[in-house]
């Protein structure tokens, strides 16, 4: 009721000033400017398909009674019907539409029988306007005592309130030269603030100063936006940009005035709740320029709305609970975002028509912006002082302990001498205890080294023996056979031979009888076939000897200390031959050695790595029980790519879990038994590879046996060999 009873006795004191008279809808105009917004009869066309002739003939205009005609956010088109009768010595006449925000507006009229209209669009650029204003200002012309009925068409996509003016051309001039001035002072004031700070944040290199550099350059160009001065000065000729501009530059706006109050505040540290539920800001500002990018701007628009409510709310409650906590910063803060507020507040109530349009109400977001901004260039500087009171405190605070500790120094400089030189002494004896300790640790690793070798050394000469002594004893075993074939042909030619004593064709023909007899009962095809047999025998069992004599030649390499071209497969199969006798039949051997060119190595270091991988899968197979599945080794050797060559050894056993497999390579670590292994064998493995530039992979898993992938190069100069005993 308060509220009603003084917006009325303002109306009346506003009809007494400006000479404004009003009989049913018709105005009555005697100069210097009038708000003729509750003379107005309102027709909304939803389906905005009405043309002039129609709304004219229309009977479903309402009157307004409302100072400031207030549509809202509205898809439809609204007709507003005013009479203006003209009582002032000037026919020309400004109607203006306080708002710099409606899309179109179109103004019809009857005209000597004919429509006379005239329309501003946004869409337009700004250079087209019969009147150069930022706000939609049209110029009538009545003559004295005559009365006109206009028709105004109005289509926005933003908040529409629909301050309508009447105003004589030197009122509306005055009004003009006064809102330019305003609009400079505010302008000149955030521009002021702007520069000072800035420059100050490049001296002290303080976020806070930075974000809110960015907040009044951003704040400073959503409200002047709002004015219409941008598009009016900035960038008249394109006014698509204007569309967004509306929309981008508040997101910018109230994202920087977060940032800085949560780092002009410490809100993480003073209170981290409301701190995270700021940083949603973000995201909800990022959604609007989201869906204004995507022409949703309506939607855009309410979020923008929605999101700057919630912000400003929780603005104002961390700076009320920083201040009682006496926090100073925070009550510079709250009463510079209060003026800001309490702006924004009495602009919104003007709007809702709570408050009437006037001087006051017109400008107090901009007041309570550039009052806020002022405020907090205030606190800042005086957060350069709190900062500089604590810095010099700080300051005496640190030469007080400095005294204190040069006191300290030099007291404890004589015992820590004293000390220093106790210590020296330890160390000394500590370092005399490692070196000894170091040279039994050296002897200790040749000695294993050296058993290490003494057991491959045992592998190769027992497997040597097994092999060698398989075609040995099949040679020896046909000797005697064979020396007793030998007597039986030497038996029947002696028997030829006694023919040639013979003289009488009798007895000639009776010793080739006994001859012939000889020959059946020792059975000489028999013996030929034997001898032929035996021979085989001998010769095959001299091969296999000749074969085991070669892949020892091979697997030995003597020449080992030297780079040569090698053919990798004859010292796999050398490999294979020794270990042949470990395998025997209970483990089966695929072989699928590929044509690869010879590298660039040093062969019997190579001998070894497949010595060491191989005996350890033979032990793995021998040591697991197969049931499902026979025991199989894999060896395969293939061209990666024409630099490369790849060996892979596979095998079928028990696998390694992931620990183990981390550990294999390093010196000592054996899953064997005591007794079966020193630990060095993969670990030697790798410093071969890895001297030959090579790569090692091991592909296992627990059940599924384990695989080494070996990647050597080609042609490629390594390092020297290094001594495997240190």
């Amino acid at each position: 009721m308060v509220i009603k009873f003084y917006r009325l006795l303002f109306l009346l004191l506003t009809c007494l000033i400006s000479g404004i008279t009003a009989e049913a809808s018709e105005v009555v105009f005697r100069g210097g400017d009038i708000s003729i917004g509750q003379y107005v009869e309102i027709l909304e066309d939803s389906a905005k398909t009405m043309t002039y002739q129609q709304v004219k003939a229309s009977r479903s205009f309402v009157p307004n009674h409302e100072p400031t005609p207030n549509f809202g956010l509205s898809n439809s088109a609204f007709w507003i019907k005013f009479t203006l009768k003209n009582e002032f010595r000037d026919p020309i006449i400004f109607l203006e539409l306080a708002n710099a925000r409606i899309d179109s507006c179109t103004i019809y009229s009857d005209e000597n029988g004919k429509v006379w209209q005239k329309s501003v669009f946004l869409t337009q650029p700004f250079s087209v306007r019969e009147v150069q204003h930022q706000n939609t200002v049209f110029k009538l012309e009545i003559e004295p005592g005559q009365s006109r009925t206009f028709y105004l068409k109005i289509l926005g996509s933003e908040q529409m309130v629909l301050p309508l003016i009447v105003r004589s051309e030197m009122a509306f001039f005055q009004f003009a030269t006064t809102n330019e001035v305003i609009a400079g002072i505010q302008m000149g004031i955030l521009t002021v603030m702007m520069l000072y700070n800035f420059f100050l944040y490049f001296s002290i290199r303080e976020k806070s100063y930075l974000y809110y550099v960015l907040y009044i350059l951003f704040i400073g160009l959503t409200q002047t936006t709002i004015m219409g001065y941008t598009f009016k000065y900035l960038w008249p000729d394109v006014p698509g940009f204007n569309v967004y501009a509306i929309r981008i530059f508040p997101c910018f706006a109230g994202s920087f005035a977060v940032l800085f109050m949560q780092n002009f505040l410490h809100s993480k540290v003073n209170s981290p709740a409301i701190h995270k539920i700021l940083n949603l800001i973000f995201i909800s500002y990022g959604f609007a320029i989201l869906f204004t990018v995507l022409g949703m701007l309506r939607l855009s628009y309410r979020i923008i709305d929605v999101t700057g409510v919630s912000a400003s709310l929780l603005v104002l409650v961390v700076a009320i609970q920083l201040s009682l906590q006496d926090y100073r910063p925070a009550k510079f803060y709250l009463v510079a975002w209060t003026m800001f507020l309490i702006g924004i507040v009495l602009y919104t109530l003007r709007n809702l028509n709570i408050l009437p349009y006037n001087t006051f109400t017109n400008y107090t977001q901009q007041v309570g912006a550039t009052i806020e901004v002022i405020l907090l260039s205030f606190a800042l500087a005086d957060k350069i002082n709190i900062l500089k009171k604590e810095k010099e405190v700080s300051q005496a605070q640190a030469l007080r302990v400095s005294l204190e500790n040069e006191k300290m120094i030099l007291e404890q400089n004589a015992f820590l001498e004293k000390s220093v030189n106790e210590r020296t002494a330890e160390l000394q004896f500590a370092n005399t205890e490692l070196n000894q300790a170091m040279i039994q640790l050296k002897d200790a690793q040749t000695q294993l080294l050296d058993s290490e070798k003494m057991a491959s050394l045992g592998q190769l000469t027992a497997g040597i023996a097994h092999e060698i002594n398989n075609p040995i004893n099949f040679v020896s075993s046909n000797i005697r056979p064979l020396r007793r074939d030998i007597d039986d042909v030497l038996e029947i030619l002696d028997s030829y031979g006694e023919i040639q004593e013979v003289t009488s064709v009798e007895t000639v023909q009776k010793k080739i009888s006994e001859v012939e007899a000889l020959k059946e009962e020792l059975d000489l095809d028999y013996i030929k076939t034997e001898l032929d047999t035996l021979l085989k025998g001998i010769e095959d069992g001299a091969q296999r000897t000749v074969e085991i004599v070669k892949g020892l030649k091979i697997f030995s390499r003597v020449d080992e200390t030297d780079l040569n071209l090698v053919n990798i497969n004859e010292g796999i199969e050398s490999t294979l031959i020794i270990l042949n006798y470990q395998m025997g039949n209970a483990i089966r051997l695929v072989k699928d050695l590929g044509n690869i060119p010879s590298i660039e190595c040093y062969a019997g270091k190579l001998n070894q790595v497949f010595m060491n991988i191989l005996t350890n899968a033979i032990y793995a197979l021998l040591k697991e029980k197969f049931e499902t599945k026979e025991p199989t080794i894999w060896v395969k050797t293939w061209l990666k790519d024409p630099e490369h060559i790849a060996i892979s050894m596979r095998d079928n056993g028990p696998g390694m879990p992931p620990e183990v497999r981390a550990k294999i390579f390093e010196p000592f670590f054996t899953t064997k038994q005591v007794g079966d292994g020193t630990g060095l064998g993969l670990s030697i493995v790798f410093k071969i590879i890895e001297v030959h530039s090579g790569n090692i992979q091991v592909n296992t898993e627990v059940g599924q046996g384990t695989e080494f992938l070996i990647t050597l190069p080609v042609k490629k100069k390594v390092r020297p060999i290094p001594n495997f005993n240190e």
